[in-house]
């Protein structure tokens, strides 16, 4: 079975699977779910073209028409991905980060982390979610307001966040290079638009990074920083992918030795 046979199979079984009073839609059925002309009016598609794609006949849909299926049929995320796969052969852009913060079981995650500090991030490095290690070891996210938890703002126009990295050049390049990498996978948006253009006015090293067109996955690394207590500590750092949420990665920070271990120990005792 091609990608077309798939693609309708799944759309035919997702819109069965709605209950059409939940969408204002009544009247006798002799199927479950929605009819075919109910999810192409909510997708603002005809509906010859969306019988089509149940059809496997349709040809390959635009990612702005799998767009609006996806909210049609009120796909997750994971279903809207495998939909994309299907239809176009790529995962759809991501969506912008909620405001919000993370799941509770997300939290309770970072939480379990005592002595290792890790936060959540979007792609234009809003801290949304943090540990209590983070904020003893890194920066006090409970204590700055939304428009100051993010990392880039603070690298840049923070005298006292540039004074604490050992490297801090190399972790601003670093930052920018991401920042372009993950803003573009996620398109186009006002949030991204906003913090590119006051970064550009208020700082010309950002400025001059930002034009050297570097690009750089999260990945792996190890930073080192000046603790206003504890002095020097050194961490290896990872990023992984949080499932469901394409738009946000979950960084940790390993003490790399011992005694990076017991300044952590101490810095979480002290509070």
């Amino acid at each position: 079975m091609d990608d077309q046979n798939r693609l309708g199979g799944f759309l035919k079984d997702r819109r069965e699977r709605l209950d059409p009073a939940a969408f204002g839609f009544s009247g006798r059925r002799r199927t479950p779910g929605l009819r075919r002309e109910e999810v192409a009016q909510r997708a603002h598609i005809s509906t010859t073209w969306y019988t089509w794609l149940e059809q496997g006949r349709g040809g390959a849909p635009s990612p702005r028409v799998l767009e609006s299926l996806a909210e049609a049929l009120m796909l997750t995320e994971t279903e809207r991905e495998h939909m994309f796969m299907l239809g176009i052969g790529r995962p759809p852009k991501a969506r912008p980060a909620s405001p919000d913060g993370v799941t509770p079981r997300l939290q309770r995650f970072l939480d379990a982390l005592n002595l290792i500090p890790a936060f959540v991030a979007t792609p234009h490095w809003d801290i949304i979610a943090w540990n209590d290690a983070a904020r003893f070891a890194l920066t006090d996210y409970a204590a700055l307001s939304k428009h100051n938890r993010n990392i880039l703002r603070r690298m840049f126009l923070d005298p006292e966040t540039r004074a604490a990295q050992q490297d801090w050049e190399d972790v601003a390049h670093y930052l920018v290079a991401t920042f372009r990498a993950e803003s573009a996978r996620a398109g186009e948006n006002d949030r991204a638009a906003d913090l590119l253009a006051e970064l550009s006015a208020e700082s010309a090293e950002f400025a001059a990074m930002w034009a050297c067109n570097d690009v750089h996955s999260t990945g792996e690394g190890v930073k080192r920083i000046r603790h206003a207590l504890a002095g020097p500590i050194a961490f290896e750092f990872s990023s992984f992918a949080v499932d469901g949420r394409p738009d946000l990665k979950l960084l940790t920070y390993n003490p790399a030795g011992p005694d990076d271990v017991e300044k952590i120990r101490r810095l979480c005792r002290a509070d």
